[in-house]
């Protein structure tokens, strides 16, 4: 349902229950950047990005391949490979002007000794048009809206290792402007503005970092490590000048705890430290407050180019992040969520700002017709690591570059993103903890068991260590909304040395958890009884049999049938046949152990294994799935194992082996949220008239873009 969360002076309200009138930006499709390579294999990545003017033509900065990338969305719901073009050092930046792509382009030799360039490129001809010395190390640059010239922000960064890696590290920096012609920029019209001397931090080594020019022609620079703010024209007349000042945040995470989501913190005068920054027209624009030395304020700011403080989002930005899953509980003793990127665009009329949140993976997307007011309107998933954006409007389109590749893990590779403003209700979220009476940080579902009115109970695994949580989860609400959440406690705090994967309901207002054990950091597999209000009132540790054999991977899902819990082992044991695993059974009232052996399925890349096991209608049905991810994903399967198969033998002998039948095939339904297939499907719920509910892991947003499906596969 609709609801309105007032804090700080900003307004949030989202819903995805969208009338069919309603406008909302979806995901329509996403590109893989490798697709790009010669060599697939290579890392690379989408950082900055630009579109050719007539919108058809996508154009990133690759830093890790030292190129320009070139996506033609002619169809925007399948975009297309249109190949590389070298620039010849590290690109830092990618401005586009009809078909001539502006690329700052860092050559220096050291910090010490910065150098780069300005270089044009027909995205056509793939030919170099320009190219002229900047005499400094480049970062971001920006085109005037009437194609006059085009700004430079010179950082000549600081190198972080050296001393205490802060400010004083010579030379400093500068901004540049060079005039526009026939499309391509000038190098003899070059214009150095130096801007030293004005920030009270560092005001010796200026660090530009982000640029960008309104319909005036008027530049608004971000020195984010001196933490100030330039307002400039093309000739190098200093406007106006002023520090980005700083917030007093309240009710936020500040301490890398390993593993909980306790926002009961506050941070003090913290510096907002501005990256990306964007006006929103010709005497507004917004900052997004990363932060980099000693600050980042979790959130962004509009001000008035007299500087003037219009808007300050607080900590309103980051709970909307923790409702929707995606909070980087890791980085909390750092920079939290960390807003870096922006745009700004108006859609059908409607002004909009999009913050970029670059640890949470996830875009803000905010009305700003009353800049004293934004309005969130919706938040976007993204992929990892969101470092750019560009906003099409006349195509009704809003793209992401996402820079993280994690091709060396085997992780999700760097991806564009694009969406589409459609009159549609909002795909996203799935699953949400926006309108519960307080705030619930959540993530990592694991195990999940369905109640009676539609109500999911679901568990976190271990990624949340220090905070083993039980949540509630109504599913008669679009999106589904977590309405509690349950500590799991013994002796009335939070129990440790659990990584609970499967959940089910004991018949008598309590739960019976399944934890999946780990030897090598002492965590004992294990099933726990706790009762309505959370306390484990019951341990049951493993029997010999099942010790002498045990491996990393154990538990996942738990039911009970008929007096008998079934818990699902993830992969083989010691003394499991290939591809087989077991199915554990263990009678509640006699304390006898038994298993089956459940067929997998073969993996060609990884390992596949079972992650969930649901009791319904006499039958088992159980989650395979493999490790993949991407492209590579293969197997994300549901199956049924019928009742009168679930036999136990005695452990330690001879086990029968089950058939099993498909009953449904959830790749289709992870590729249609047009992003990439996960690799994490963890929890299914079925309900007593057979509509199942399916739900993902999001790794507690660590190598993870976040996001959490949260779906119904219908009627079983």
């Amino acid at each position: 349902m609709p609801f309105k969360l007032l804090c700080m002076t900003s307004v949030i309200a989202i819903t995805a229950t969208a009338s069919a009138a309603e406008m909302n930006f979806n995901r329509i499709s996403s590109f893989a950047t490798f697709a790009n390579n010669q060599d697939a294999t290579a890392e690379s990545s989408a950082e900055i990005i630009g579109a050719s003017g007539d919108g058809m033509t996508l154009v990133y900065s690759d830093s890790p391949l030292g190129v320009i990338g070139l996506i033609d969305i002619t169809d925007p719901t399948a975009p297309a490979a249109k190949g590389n073009i070298d620039v010849g050092g590290e690109p830092t930046a990618v401005s586009v002007l009809g078909n001539i792509a502006m690329t700052g382009v860092n050559t220096s030799e050291s910090y010490t000794v910065p150098s780069g360039k300005l270089k044009a490129f027909d995205i056509t001809t793939k030919e170099e048009v320009a190219s002229c010395d900047l005499g400094g190390q480049p970062d971001s640059t920006a085109i005037a809206p009437d194609g006059s010239f085009v700004v430079v922000a010179i950082e000549n960064e600081r190198d972080e290792d050296l001393g205490e890696g802060g400010l004083g590290q010579m030379p400093g920096g500068y901004v540049v402007t060079l005039g526009i012609e026939n499309g391509v920029p000038v190098c003899d019209s070059m214009v150095q503005i130096e801007v030293n001397g004005l920030a009270e931090i560092g005001a010796d080594d200026p660090e530009p970092e982000f640029v960008d020019v309104n319909g005036a022609g008027e530049i608004v620079v971000t020195m984010q490590e001196n933490n100030h703010v330039v307002i400039l024209d093309r000739t190098g007349a200093v406007l106006n000048h002023f520090s980005a000042g700083s917030v007093d945040l309240t009710d936020i995470d500040a301490t890398d705890e390993r593993g909980a989501l306790l926002f009961n913190q506050t941070q003090e005068g913290r510096l907002r430290e501005p990256d990306g920054v964007q006006w929103i027209d010709n005497d507004h624009f917004a900052i997004a407050n990363e932060g980099d030395m000693d600050g980042g304020a979790r959130g962004w700011t509009i001000f008035n180019k007299d500087g003037t403080e219009v808007f300050e989002s607080g900590s309103s930005f980051e709970h909307a992040i923790i409702q929707h899953g995606h909070y980087p509980d890791k980085r909390s003793d750092a920079k939290g969520a960390e807003p870096e990127g922006m745009e700004f665009a108006n859609f059908n009329g409607t002004p909009y700002a999009f913050i970029l949140a670059e640890r949470a993976s996830v875009v803000g997307v905010y009305d700003v017709t009353d800049p004293s007011a934004p309005v969130l309107a919706q938040m976007l998933p993204s992929g990892i690591a969101p470092e750019g954006a560009i906003a099409i409007p006349s195509r009704g389109l809003f793209v992401t570059a996402n820079e993280a590749d994690l091709i060396e893990g085997g992780g999700v590779r760097s991806h564009v993103m694009i969406y589409e403003y459609q009159e549609a209700p909002a795909s996203y979220p799935q699953l949400t903890s926006s309108g519960a009476d307080e705030l619930i940080g959540w993530g990592a579902i694991s195990g999940m068991v369905a109640g009676e009115a539609g109500i999911v109970y679901a568990v976190n695994d271990s990624f949340y260590g220090f905070q083993p949580t039980i949540f509630t989860i109504d599913t008669t609400v679009t999106p589904a909304q977590i309405t509690n959440a349950l500590p799991v406690t013994r002796g009335g705090a939070a129990a440790q040395k659990l990584d609970l994967e499967g959940i089910t309901l004991d018949g008598a207002g309590g739960f019976w958890l399944a934890s999946e054990g780990r030897t090598d950091r002492m965590i004992p597999h294990g099933i726990y009884h706790v009762n309505g209000d959370g306390e484990i009132t019951q341990e049951i540790s493993l029997p010999a049999e099942l010790l002498a054999v045990e491996q990393r991977f154990g538990f996942e899902g738990i039911t009970l049938i008929d007096g008998t819990l079934w818990m699902a082992v993830q992969r083989e044991w010691a003394d499991d046949p290939a591809d087989h695993v077991k199915l554990v059974s263990y009678n509640i009232e006699t304390a006898e152990w038994g298993a089956v052996l459940y067929p997998k399925a073969t993996a060609n890349t990884g390992w596949v294994g079972l992650s969930e096991i649901v009791g319904h209608n006499g039958d088992i049905y159980v989650v395979e799935r493999d490790n993949q991810i991407g492209d590579n994903a293969a197997i994300k399967m549901v199956y049924r194992v019928s009742g009168e198969q679930m036999v136990p033998a005695a452990l330690g002998g001879e086990l029968p082996i089950v058939s099993k039948e498909v009953v449904y095939d959830l790749i289709p339904d992870l590729k249609s949220a047009n992003g990439y297939v996960v690799d994490k499907v963890e929890g299914l719920a079925i309900f007593p008239d057979g509509t199942a509910w399916v739900s993902t892991d999001n790794d507690g947003v660590d190598d993870s873009s976040g996001e959490t499906f949260f779906w119904s596969i219908g009627n079983l």
